[in-house]
């Protein structure tokens, strides 16, 4: 082993050893590029002399009104300036940013709050309403509201809480941040979209989410000063820890509040973007826009995509259109993406359907990741022959420290010493792994995951249904939706407009059905319903 076996003097210090944290970034940013264009929407432009200042009187006001390090500041915000900057603001006082989904029906917001213990939370005016009904819905202590009124896109402050920038203007911008002690403490924390029932908290830590931001910058092949377009909602795994990554390539955030072909176009064209991350639903827009929305732009337009398989065709077509696409996978309990389709020179003049099929592969792992493969049940891993089934398991940096509150659970997705997905796929003899079909039944709609155990249970509740089972039906626009099949109780009736209309009701709109069908659903013997039947008779309609 030679002197190395009996190391004296070469442990860990101060000189040698800083815990890990995206934090790190931004203050480097400030020092570098001053006066570089951090954040942009619309008329604001900040540099990032002014995006660090920002950050730093939100962290120092936060810490004057009572937060303290390690607890939960919540946002209810769409993309715009005030989520990048709670990105970092809420982490320098120590504490963990919940970013909540805006599109959450106002029960599931309300157990959110409740579970995170959120001790304040920033909200859009759009979203005041629902806020105030989930607040009344808790069973803790109601969170300190700041309304974040936006001027350039949304509506004005409506008035009954403290608006945003006048609780920047409380903060001290000489606050000295609080910087983490151990890279293991927590970041984030992330709802999933409850695909047994109530959601479940995953926390990030802060080396995670360094290391899954460096990571990307070498899977996107990133230059310095890239221009990204918030096209992945800023909730949704923390914006695939994009936010995050900017300032270490001392790039711009362009903040895109509607998503729209003419808003993306324009984005493209005046603001000369060069990398955005999104569902193929937003590839499909891009693709299908009108010719009035569309523009011209010199540049080439890198672009993850994420959510569910893109088609193959939807892939032909918007490669020729100034895009390069790159297929990624990945899970909120893994920061977003940790699967990429690294593209192969070999590939180079392949063409047409085959580039397509190929792109359409979600990959291998990402540089920060020690190993993502597909296992079977016994936790071995299957043939490499693009036709056995397994499931998808993670190991490394970029995994989730666990599920809040929920030891059984977090034990159980970490059985065997990999994160089981619970997505199926194969592996294709050159490694990379392909999604086959979803476990439990998980609906994906233009990038989100919806249960459908929380649709069947909604549909339940309506007096005339006997039984009902929701599974995803293929749709040209947002990849999947929910559609119910439905079996009614003797001597009731009800259309297929009144039962959409009563999830609706109970439902965030992305979550009701699209398509109900009425007829007797097929079972086992043990009165078990026959799920992969349905599915192939909604692929059919």
């Amino acid at each position: 082993m030679g002197w190395l076996a009996n190391e004296t003097g070469l442990g860990k210090c101060a000189a040698n050893f800083v815990p890990l944290t995206p934090l790190s970034f931004l203050i480097r940013a400030k020092q570098v590029y001053p006066d570089h264009m951090a954040v942009v929407y619309g008329p604001h432009r900040k540099t990032y002399a002014e995006y660090y200042e920002r950050v730093t009187r939100l962290a120092s006001a936060l810490t004057k009104i009572g937060v303290a390090p390690g607890d939960v500041v919540a946002t209810l915000l769409p993309n715009i300036p005030a989520q990048a900057e709670a990105h970092f603001g809420v982490p320098a006082c120590g504490a963990v940013l919940n970013t909540i989904n805006t599109r959450l029906d106002i029960d599931t917001i309300a157990y959110i709050l409740d579970h995170g213990e959120a001790k304040v939370v920033l909200c859009d005016p759009q979203f005041i309403p629902h806020l105030a009904e989930a607040i009344e819905l808790m069973e803790t202590d109601a969170p300190t509201v700041i309304e974040v009124a936006d001027h350039h896109g949304g509506a004005p402050h409506l008035g009954e809480y403290m608006e945003y920038e006048e609780f920047l203007t409380t903060g001290d911008p000489d606050f000295a941040w609080i910087m983490p002690e151990d890279e293991w403490e927590s970041l984030a924390l992330n709802y999933t979209s409850g695909t047994t029932g109530r959601p479940k908290g995953v926390v990030y830590h802060h080396r995670g989410a360094y290391l899954n931001a460096m990571g990307q910058v070498l899977s996107w092949r990133i230059v310095l000063h890239p221009v990204y377009l918030t096209i992945v909602p800023l909730f949704h795994c923390n914006g695939w820890c994009h936010t995050w990554m900017m300032p270490a390539v001392g790039g711009t955030v362009v903040c895109c509040r509607d998503i729209t072909p003419k808003a993306l176009y324009n984005a493209f064209a005046d603001e000369g973007v060069t990398h955005f991350g999104g569902a193929p639903i937003v590839l499909n827009m891009l693709v299908n826009a009108k010719d009035e929305d569309k523009r011209d732009f010199p540049q080439i337009v890198e672009v993850f995509t994420a959510g569910a398989p893109p088609a193959p065709a939807t892939l032909a077509k918007i490669e020729t259109m100034g895009f390069n696409v790159t297929q990624v996978y990945g899970l909120t309990e893994t920061y977003g993406p940790d699967v990429e389709c690294a593209w192969q020179s070999a590939w180079d003049g392949i063409e047409g359907p085959e580039r397509a099929a190929l792109k359409a592969r979600q990959g291998v792992a990402m540089p920060f990741m020690e190993h993502i493969t597909v296992m079977d049940e016994k936790m071995q891993v299957i043939a490499a022959d693009g036709e056995t089934k397994g499931e998808i398991m993670h190991r490394g940096n970029g995994v989730m420290k666990g599920y809040l509150k929920a030891p059984k659970a977090t034990r159980e997705a970490f059985e065997g010493g990999y994160f089981h997905s619970g997505d199926i796929a194969v592996l294709h003899p050159d490694s990379y792994l392909q999604i086959a079909d979803r476990a439990k039944d998980i609906i994906i709609s233009g990038g989100e995951n919806i249960s459908s155990v929380e649709v069947e249970n909604t549909l339940m509740a309506h007096e005339a249904v006997l039984l009902c089972a929701v599974v995803a039906k293929p749709d040209e626009k947002w990849g999947e939706v929910p559609c119910a099949f439905v079996e009614l109780k003797p001597g009731h009736e009800a259309s297929e407009a009144e039962l959409i209309a009563f999830s609706r009701e109970r439902l965030a709109g992305f979550k009701t059905p699209k398509k109900v069908v009425f007829e007797e659903l097929p079972k086992t013997s043990t009165g078990k319903i026959q799920k992969f039947q349905l599915r192939a008779r909604a692929k059919a309609l």
